[in-house]
C-alpha cells in the first residue's frame, strides 16, 4: 500500500498519482498551487538499505541530486522530510516533470535508430555525463529506461532517475544494487568498482542498442534470475567478441564500439571528452589493442600490491605551475585569507626566517563544508598565492581494479610531487580517499588508509603541502586529522551579503552590462551557495546572448526568482552542527573561527 494517497498535499503539493514503488522508494506525480506538474520520489528511512543513508541517517543521493543543474540531467527542485504515521520517517524529493518519451520506447516503436540519432543522443548524454563526472560523480545507471527523450526541447536527451548517484566507489557501493541492469555495466562494477570508465562502458553499451535495437552480446536472463546469477551470465557471454558483422555504419563507429565494449566487460574509455571527440571524427579512431585479462583473475597479494598491478602504479595526475591571480579571485573570506597569509603561506614561502624562529611549516589543512561554496576553488587560489607546482587529485584518479592497488598509486603520487617541489596537493573530496576504517563497509580500504598516514607523516620536509577538501569530514578516518598530518581543520561556510556581492561583480565582469546593483543582488539570495550564483549570472547571460542585448538588473532578478537555493535550511543547520563537532574534536589548538567575516 502506497504511502501517500491520491488528492494528499505534502507541503505545497498534491499527489496526482502513483507511478512506481518498491520495498523502500515511491515515486509519484504531483502539482503544485498553480498545477504545475512535478515528480516526487519518496524514501521510507526504515526500508533503505542501510549503505544508502549517510551519517546522519539521510539518503545520500538526494544531497548528491542537489548539486545537479545541467541541461542534460533531470532539474531537481526541492527536498525534505515526510512523518507517516505507519511507516514513519521519510525523504523525498522533487524534480520537474519531463513530458517526451523514454528512449527505451522509442526503440521499442522504431527499432534501431538512423546513425546521426543515435551519436546526437549519446553525445547529450555524455554532456550530462560529463558535468557530473567533473564533480566526481557517476551516474552508475545509464540505459534505454533512465534516458528522456524530453518534449519541451525537441527531443534533447535528459539522464533521469537519479537513484544511483554516487561518487567513487572502490568496492562497497553506497546504493542498491539488486535494481540494476548488469547488460549495461562494466565488468568493473561486478567487484564493486564505479568510476569514469563505468559510466562510459555504459554510455558505449547504450550506443550499441541505439544502431542495432539488441543488448550488446544479446544477453538474456531467465525470469526473476537474482543478481548473482545474472552476472554469471552476462560475464560468461562476454568470453567471446563482440559481434558487429552485421552493423551497417562506418567503420570507425564499429572502433568506437569496439574500443568502448572491450571483451570481458573493461573499457578503454576513461575520459567523457575522449569519447567525444571519437564522436566527432570517428575515422581518427585506432583499432582497439588486444583486450586485457578479465579483472575477475585477480594475482595474489605481495608485499601488500599486487604484482600485476607494479605496472600500473602510476598516479594519473597532473602537475600544474601555480601561476595565476591567487586570492584576487576569491569574493569575501577577507578573514581566512589573512590567516593563511600569516600562518601558512608566510612559513612556507620564507624558509629562511622561519628557520631562524624554528617555525615549522604545517603539514595540510582540511577545507570543510557545505557543498558548493568553493573549497576545491579556494585550495587552487592557494597554490597561485604561493606560486607552489600544484596537483588535484580526485577519487578515481587512485582508483585500481586490483585489491588494494591503490597503495602503490599514492606512493607515487606522493614522489611525484616531492620531485617537483615545492608541491601542493589537493585531495577533492577526502573522505572517500581516506573513510573512517571503523566505519561498516570501510574495511577493505584499510591498506590504502594506512599508505596515506605513512605518505602523510611529516610530509612537510619533503616539500610537500595538502590541501583536502570534504563535504563530510565526520566520515575521514580521524588519525589523518592530527599533528604531522592534518594540521588545520579550515570551515568554508556559506557566503554571506558581502561576499556573495564580490561574487556577483567577479561573475559579472566582462560581460555585457547595463547598470547592475549587486547589492540588491546580493539581498535577493540570501542563502544561495557560491555555485548557484554562478550559475544564475550564466543562466541570465544566455538568456541575453540569445535576444543579443546586455545583461540587466531585471533578467538577473527574474532568474533568481526561477532558481532555488541548492541548500536547504535544514542542510545548512545540519552543517553548523557539524562544525560545531568538528571544533570540538579538533583539541589540539584553539584556533578562532574563521571564514567569511559575519
Amino acid at each position: 500500500m502506497a504511502v501517500l494517497n491520491i488528492g494528499q498535499h505534502i507541503e505545497k503539493y498534491e499527489v496526482v498519482r502513483l507511478i512506481k514503488e518498491n520495498n523502500y522508494c515511491e515515486t509519484y506525480r504531483i502539482e503544485d498551487e498553480k498545477e504545475e506538474p512535478f515528480f516526487l520520489k519518496l524514501f521510507i528511512i526504515k526500508n533503505t538499505p542501510e549503505k544508502m543513508l549517510d551519517g546522519n541517517h539521510h539518503v545520500s543521493c538526494i544531497e548528491l541530486m542537489s548539486k545537479l543543474r545541467h541541461k542534460n540531467i533531470v532539474s531537481y527542485v526541492e527536498h525534505g522530510t515526510y512523518q507517516d504515521d505507519a511507516v514513519g520517517m521519510c525523504e523525498y524529493v522533487v524534480t520537474n516533470y519531463f513530458s517526451g518519451e523514454l528512449l527505451a520506447d522509442k526503440l521499442q516503436r522504431e527499432g534501431a535508430l538512423r546513425i546521426d540519432v543515435a551519436v546526437q543522443i549519446l553525445k547529450d548524454v555524455l554532456e550530462g555525463v560529463k558535468y557530473m563526472h567533473e564533480r566526481n560523480l557517476f551516474h552508475n545507471d545509464i540505459t534505454p529506461r533512465n534516458i528522456m527523450l524530453s518534449e519541451k526541447t525537441g527531443g534533447v536527451a535528459e539522464l533521469i532517475d537519479m537513484s544511483h548517484v554516487s561518487k567513487y566507489v572502490g568496492g562497497s557501493p553506497s546504493f542498491d544494487t539488486s535494481d540494476l541492469d548488469e547488460r549495461y555495466q562494466s565488468n568493473t562494477t561486478f567487484v564493486g568498482m564505479y568510476n569514469n570508465a563505468t559510466d562510459l562502458f555504459s554510455a558505449v553499451a547504450l550506443f550499441y542498442t541505439m544502431l542495432t535495437n539488441r543488448v550488446p552480446w544479446d544477453v538474456a536472463f531467465p525470469d526473476d534470475a537474482p543478481r548473482k546469477d545474472r552476472i554469471k551470465i552476462v560475464k560468461e557471454d562476454r568470453k567471446a567478441p563482440l559481434n558487429l558483422d552485421n552493423l551497417i555504419v562506418d567503420e570507425g563507429f564499429k572502433r568506437i564500439l569496439m574500443k568502448g565494449l572491450c571483451v570481458n566487460g573493461t573499457c578503454k574509455y576513461a575520459d567523457v571528452d575522449i569519447l567525444l571527440d571519437d564522436l566527432q571524427n570517428p575515422n581518427k579512431v585506432e583499432e582497439p589493442q588486444q583486450p586485457e585479462q578479465p579483472v575477475q583473475q585477480r594475482p595474489q597479494q605481495s608485499g601488500g600490491v599486487e604484482d600485476e598491478e607494479k605496472q600500473t602504479t602510476e598516479a594519473k595526475v597532473e602537475v600544474q605551475k601555480g601561476k595565476g591571480n591567487g586570492f584576487k579571485d576569491i569574493a569575501g573570506m577577507n578573514g581566512l585569507k589573512q590567516m593563511l597569509t600569516q600562518k601558512v603561506i608566510f612559513i612556507l614561502k620564507d624558509k629562511e626566517k622561519a628557520a631562524r624562529y624554528k617555525l615549522l611549516p604545517p603539514n595540510g589543512m582540511l577545507f570543510y563544508g557545505p557543498p558548493g561554496c568553493g573549497k576545491s576553488f579556494f585550495a587552487e587560489k592557494f597554490a597561485e598565492e604561493t606560486g607552489f607546482n600544484f596537483i588535484l587529485v580526485k577519487a578515481s584518479d587512485l582508483g585500481s581494479i586490483y585489491v588494494h592497488g591503490s597503495q602503490g598509486k599514492i606512493a607515487d603520487l606522493f614522489k611525484k610531487a616531492e620531485d617537483s617541489q615545492p608541491t601542493i596537493i589537493c585531495f577533492d573530496e577526502f573522505d572517500a580517499f581516506v573513510p573512517n576504517r571503523s566505519n561498516k563497509g570501510a574495511e577493505h580500504q584499510a591498506g590504502e588508509v594506512n599508505e596515506f598516514l605513512s605518505q602523510l607523516n611529516n610530509c612537510a620536509q619533503r616539500g610537500i603541502f595538502v590541501i583536502a577538501t570534504s563535504n563530510r569530514p565526520d566520515m575521514i578516518d580521524p588519525a589523518v586529522l592530527r599533528t604531522g598530518r592534518i594540521d588545520k581543520l579550515v570551515y568554508i561556510p556559506m557566503p554571506d551579503k558581502d561576499a556573495r556581492k564580490e561574487m556577483f561583480k567577479l561573475h559579472l565582469n566582462g560581460r555585457p552590462c547595463s547598470e547592475i546593483d549587486s547589492e540588491r543582488l546580493a539581498e535577493l539570495t540570501d542563502g544561495y551557495i557560491a555555485s548557484d550564483i554562478a550559475y544564475i549570472v550564466n543562466d541570465a547571460a544566455m538568456g541575453a546572448a540569445f535576444s543579443d542585448k546586455p545583461i540587466t538588473q531585471e533578467l538577473l532578478e527574474a532568474t533568481i526568482k526561477s532558481i532555488h537555493p541548492s541548500i536547504s535550511k535544514d542542510v545548512v543547520n545540519s552543517y553548523e552542527n557539524l562544525r560545531q563537532k568538528m571544533e570540538d574534536v579538533d583539541t589540539r589548538n584553539k584556533r578562532p573561527k574563521i571564514g567569511f567575516i559575519q
